[in-house]
């Protein structure tokens, strides 16, 4: 009992205190995490533990790798290919240990995907989360840190990565008319000149007029995929319906998703409308209409300048639209 004692007092504190989840910080492609140097730790024994080579803690921090590390400094640890994984598989000698980010006030599920370059279809499997609205202060699952178990304290708070979702737009298909071939050209044989032979006269026989063969008919183009009436949040919009419904006309854009291909659930991103609402949204050149349920503010950058909203490409496709700005009409209830 007095060795297992000493045993556990002499083990590295790193063994005995990496028990916190890791939390995320800076945007894609530059996210790391904080790590404090403790005692006996350097460069070296800080990048087993993260799985990453020691020359590229230090220019990360701005840092001399050969001056080393203080005792209690806090240094940041990048989150590359080599040790931070978001989709497939962790090769059979490596663990994954989940990464999180802290929701922050006002922040939305779309905002964080965008940031942490993640399918928000994944995003919502890693956390088991059903709805599109996320409590503030929420640890959210962004991706994996890939480490060795038998380097890695870390590897203690290993878990298993749920398999990637697979939903894809479907594929825009042609049914293409049959292809005529050219007849081959009719090879002459030298004529070679005989004298006439008498021969007696051939019998003509009545032969069943030529059948030609019927000219390949060009079938229209067929585009595959689903119409969803609008989609999904439909019912939802009439429910949520009130009184001197806000209205507002202008210019939408809209943004790739894997959402509403197979299940009609459309989504936007709007201004003023809170997450949750469902927008009305109407064509302006179709006169078609879908209902997008709000997960997100527009990111305040250049490119969407002048906006009122965006939808995601699946809306787009119903409406019958490109992926280019449009004219539209919004309805909703504040």
């Amino acid at each position: 009992m007095k060795r297992l004692l000493i045993l556990l007092f002499c083990l590295p504190l790193t063994l005995l205190a990496q028990n916190a989840p890791l939390v995320v910080e800076g945007a894609s492609p530059n996210l790391y995490l904080t790590h404090t140097v403790k005692s006996k730790e350097n460069y070296y024994s800080i990048g087993r533990m993260y799985n990453i080579s020691p020359k590229e803690i230090a220019p990360f921090n701005n840092l001399a790798l050969e001056k080393g590390l203080s005792l209690n400094q806090v240094i940041k640890v990048p989150l590359t290919d080599v040790n931070f994984l978001q989709s497939g598989n962790a090769p059979s000698d490596e663990v994954l240990v989940p990464v999180y980010h802290i929701v922050k006030d006002k922040e939305g599920l779309y905002r964080i995907a965008t940031n942490a370059k993640v399918a928000l279809d994944n995003l919502k499997q890693w956390n088991n989360i059903k709805s599109d609205a996320v409590a503030n202060g929420t640890h959210l699952i962004i991706g994996y840190l890939k480490v060795k178990p038998a380097l890695s304290a870390l590897s203690s708070m290993a878990k298993n990565k749920p398999a990637d979702l697979a939903v894809t737009a479907p594929a825009v298909t042609k049914t293409e008319a049959p292809v005529v071939k050219a007849p081959e050209p009719v090879k002459k044989e030298a004529v070679i000149v005989k004298e006439p032979v008498a021969t007696p006269p051939t019998v003509k026989k009545d032969l069943p007029p030529a059948v030609k063969e019927a000219e390949p008919v060009t079938q229209p183009v067929v585009v595959a995929g689903k119409n969803f009436n609008g989609g999904s949040f439909k019912a939802n919009f009439d429910k949520q319906a009130k009184p001197n419904p806000a209205s507002e006309s202008g210019t939408g854009a809209v943004f790739r998703s894997n959402s509403g291909w197979q299940d009609g659930k459309y989504y936007c991103l709007h201004n003023t409308a809170a997450p949750g609402t469902i927008i009305k949204v109407t064509s302006s050149s179709t006169g078609k209409s879908i209902y997008a349920k709000v997960l997100d503010v527009i990111p305040d950058i250049k490119q969407n300048s002048g906006l009122i909203i965006r939808i995601s490409n699946a809306a787009a496709q119903e409406l019958g639209l490109g992926e280019t700005k449009f004219d539209c009409t919004l309805n909703y209830s504040k």
